[in-house]
């Protein structure tokens, strides 16, 4: 048996990018052709779309993680890496986007409404790409950026028209069935109905949804019963419809006092899509009374002695009974009425714009502050400084210069040493430490040296690229270790 699920937690990661690739062109007549290596491919982006073939979130209270697909890394002969595809996931209509925090990040009302749920890393540059008038022939590449991870919490508000509230075995599901050609689980035990209901109804030229909330009690909205659940599949509801108990033998329980105990908890519900597609308190909404099982002669007595009352709020009143049908043909045109009303004054907004806006590549802030937990030392934070970090290859002399100079440039040294920074000190940038060496000449001419290498590092207690060549070599046997005798 299929079960309704409306409210799920997604984990999703998009793809990480792929590194570029350090390469020098090779052609027979022409050992050092250039550099050319190509770029890392863009990782795969996670999509939520909405699609009308699916109602409900049970997809993913069973696979709460996604992963799209990584992009692959750059090759020789200037041939970038491929895309990683882009992972989309199909939601019901009425699907709402939120944070841990319960910051609501979209609302996806329509078929085909998008939402970029994690963004794809960007692929890394490979060594055709860093090539400039001072590194011709760049021995390093850069890494590709990781994909976006965040936790988002998917819950369904049902899209219908009229909203059907009332205490449970009031007889909203039977009122559903004979409605529309909905065939919702009826039967003659409170909270029969555990998941909302949906039926299209037509009266004339009007065609609308009716939704069946699932039983209400008093303390719904703080959680009591199956209310707070459920209180949400009525916020975009245009009217909201009390179906009443006329025939109800339990003490205490009168319609009067049944609609006041739920009116109470409507009011005390806070919408989470209040002041969105002009939405408000479920207290705005239009209100109609619907007296069920008339068919019972002390019922209908009741019906009739209460109907002033209602009518007194300023509230339609219709006397009907599920099990004869009596009444509903009156109560579909009056539902249909509403509904049109609350459409005319409430028309739908017009589709907005979309509004692309890049972040600016010449983006160059970043802050200085001082490390809580090393004395003397800063953390540099900031977009910029953070990506680079996390696209080195730390291994490579060549490539932790580069790192150098962009640093120079945009002013991190120039900084640090505002900050008081001595040489030595520890600096951290994204999720790396290293010592602040400001004798290293950043941002000046470079030497031409080895690939791979680069002299001004030469001072740092680092082992280079030639020595670990050499050292490999010796490990093959390929080279005697200058540290032996060979005799």
């Amino acid at each position: 048996m299929s079960r309704f699920i409306d409210r799920v937690t997604l984990h999703v990661s998009a793809g990480k990018g792929g590194n570029g690739c350090a390469s020098v062109h090779r052609e027979k007549f022409k050992p050092l052709g250039g550099p050319d290596g190509g770029n890392g491919g863009r990782g795969g982006a996670v999509i939520l779309e909405v699609d009308p073939n699916v109602h409900t979130l049970l997809d993913f209270h069973f696979q709460q993680h996604a992963k799209a697909t990584n992009g692959k890394q750059g090759m020789g002969g200037n041939r970038d890496g491929a895309n990683g595809d882009d992972l989309v996931l199909k939601v019901p209509d009425g699907t709402v986007v939120l944070d841990r925090d319960g910051t609501i990040l979209a609302d996806l009302i329509g078929v085909g409404s998008r939402f970029d749920a994690a963004s794809g890393g960007r692929g890394g540059l490979g060594n055709a790409s860093l090539a400039s008038k001072a590194r011709k022939a760049p021995g390093f590449a850069l890494l590709g950026e990781a994909g976006e991870e965040r936790d988002l919490v998917l819950e369904l508000k049902s899209v219908a028209d009229v909203g059907l509230v009332g205490f449970p075995s009031a007889g909203k599901s039977s009122l559903v069935s004979v409605l529309s050609a909905a065939k919702p689980k009826i039967a003659d035990y409170p909270f029969t109905t555990l998941v909302p209901n949906l039926g299209v109804v037509s009266a004339g030229d009007t065609t609308f949804t009716v939704a069946d909330v699932p039983g209400l009690i008093p303390g719904a909205s703080e959680g009591r019963g199956l209310g707070l659940d459920f209180l949400r599949h009525l916020e975009r509801c245009a009217v909201l419809a009390h179906v009443v108990d006329c025939a109800t033998l339990e003490p205490g329980r009168d319609p009067i006092s049944d609609v006041d105990a739920l009116e109470a908890e409507l009011a005390a519900y806070t919408p989470a899509l209040k002041g969105d597609a002009g939405l408000g308190d479920l207290a705005d909404r239009p209100r109609i009374v619907i007296l069920n099982k008339i068919d019972v002669p002390e019922a209908a007595e009741l019906a009739e002695m209460v109907t002033p009352d209602f009518e007194a709020r300023g509230w339609p009143v219709y006397s009907i009974s599920t099990a004869s049908r009596e009444g509903l043909r009156p109560l579909t045109f009056a539902l249909a009425g509403l509904v049109l009303d609350y459409r005319e004054a409430h028309p739908p907004a017009a589709p907005k714009r979309q509004v692309i806006r890049p972040v600016p590549v010449d983006q160059s802030s970043f802050s200085v502050i001082a490390d809580p937990g090393e004395p003397g030392g800063f953390i540099v934070r900031g977009p910029r400084p953070e990506r680079w970090v996390a696209q080195t290859q730390f291994d490579n002399d060549e490539a932790v210069g580069y790192l150098a100079d962009r640093l120079a440039r945009l002013g991190v040294e120039d900084e640090l040493v505002k900050q008081g920074a001595e040489p030595g000190c520890s600096v951290t940038i994204g999720d790396v430490s290293f010592e602040w060496e400001p004798q290293t000449p950043a941002g000046v001419d470079l030497t031409r040296t080895g690939r791979g290498t680069d002299a001004r590092l030469d001072q740092v207690d680092r082992i280079g690229a030639a020595e670990r060549k050499h050292a490999r070599r010796v490990r093959r046997g390929l080279e005697d270790d200058p540290g032996t005798d060979a005799r």
